[in-house]
């Protein structure tokens, strides 16, 4: 249907996003974007952040997370059933417009099917293309009217390629410090104040999960035979179901505790972190945290990647501080052995570690100012409003 809808009806919005970050990411623009234009209605695929962000969830983005070739075979037919609904609500239903966030693959199919229903479309954390696939741009330039980017040079790569193309900002940029102390952090947590404390990271996907889980578990017992006082965090992706993975640390017996929806608590109390790659690599090194980055995937999906992939890092981090900054540790290099050896070094004190916090502050200057979901907000109403979907805006 086209843009606006039916008289007397409030702008109406398909959001699509997958993975805890694009989840957490599109809860954070719809809540500004509600403050700009408070009778905006949205309903979509998402998570439990977009749920309290009163988002009508017509599917979890779980149904579809995937990582690389062997897992979409393992989903296909729930990333089917769940494209074909998508697209026959798009078609059947009232929309003003379309957003989607992340998820490249799924979702630059669905805008398609928008834009051949003349439904405007703006895609927020922009696929990263000029990373790998840059020939993908072109089927952008014709699906999406305005890109939202994270990273100024994004900007400038769309740009050049014809992509109407809006630089809002990292929202990690509004991390304004730590709520408390890490020795108060710790002290919540029922921690030594002086012991090293290192966080797990295992990923937001079931699939990380059954890959990384394991060596992070044996790159525990190996730094608590070099320091038997260290503790562990695993803060658990709002994403996941807890209860296996609070269930398997327990079962170590070692000093690993796993925690759901807490985040920054378990973050601000660590030395250093060993960390899947992705968005939480950013996202632990803005508060100050050494991340140890580490990955491993289908073989498949692994050479794949070694032949496309054109940037000299795996990591944002490195990415963003143009250098190697961070360990990174990918496929067969993820040994718990490297592992322990790099936690050490950037948890406990010394130069190494020093070099490393003095590297990841600026980084976190180069994330942009505060207010990237208010300026991303900002861009969707505009597109509205271009639509005629927003007059009232």
């Amino acid at each position: 249907m086209s843009a606006g809808g039916p008289a007397g009806d409030g702008p109406r919005i398909l959001v699509v996003a997958g993975e805890a970050s694009g989840d957490t990411h599109a809860a954070g623009l719809i809540r500004e974007a509600r403050a700009l234009l408070p009778g905006l209605e949205f309903a979509g695929m998402g998570g439990p952040a977009m749920r309290r962000a009163g988002v009508e969830i017509l599917h979890d983005a779980a149904d579809v997370a995937v990582v690389g070739i062997a897992e979409v075979f393992e989903k296909l037919g729930s990333i089917r059933r769940t494209m074909a609904d998508l697209k026959r609500r798009l078609a059947g239903e009232r929309w003003s417009a379309v957003l989607l966030v992340d998820l490249p693959d799924f979702n630059l199919h669905l805008a398609a099917r928008a834009r051949r229903l003349g439904l405007p479309v703006v895609y927020f954390i922009s696929p990263q293309l000029w990373a790998w696939r840059p020939g993908r741009v072109r089927r952008i330039r014709r699906r999406v009217d305005r890109m939202l980017c994270l990273f100024p040079f994004e900007e400038r790569f769309y740009r050049e390629h014809g992509v109407p193309a809006t630089f809002v900002g990292h929202p990690l940029a509004d991390y304004d410090g730590p709520s408390r102390p890490a020795d108060q952090a710790r002290r919540r947590l029922g921690l030594p104040a002086e012991a090293p404390v290192f966080g797990l990271l295992p990923g937001s996907r079931s699939g990380e999960i059954a890959r990384l889980l394991e060596p992070m578990i044996e790159t525990a017992r190996l730094v608590l035979e070099q320091r038997p006082d260290a503790a562990f965090l695993v803060p658990v992706a709002d994403t996941l179901d807890s209860g296996a993975i609070v269930e398997r640390v327990a079962r170590t017996g070692l000093p690993i505790v796993a925690l759901k929806g807490a985040f920054d608590a378990l973050i601000e109390a660590c030395d250093a972190a060993l960390v899947a790659s992705g968005t939480a690599t950013l996202e632990v090194a803005v508060r100050g945290v050494p991340p140890v980055v580490v990955y491993r995937m289908a073989p498949t999906t692994y050479l794949l990647g070694r032949m496309t992939v054109r940037v000299p890092h795996v990591s944002l981090v490195n990415l963003i501080a143009e250098r190697r900054l961070v360990p990174e540790l990918i496929q067969r290099e993820f040994t718990p052995q490297r592992a322990a050896s790099e936690l050490l070094r950037l948890g406990l004190p010394g130069e190494n570690r020093d070099a490393v916090l003095e590297g990841l502050r600026e980084v976190r200057r180069r994330l942009g100012p505060p207010g990237a979901y208010r300026r991303a907000a900002e861009a969707l109403v505009a597109v509205l409003r271009e639509a005629g979907a927003a007059a009232d805006a």
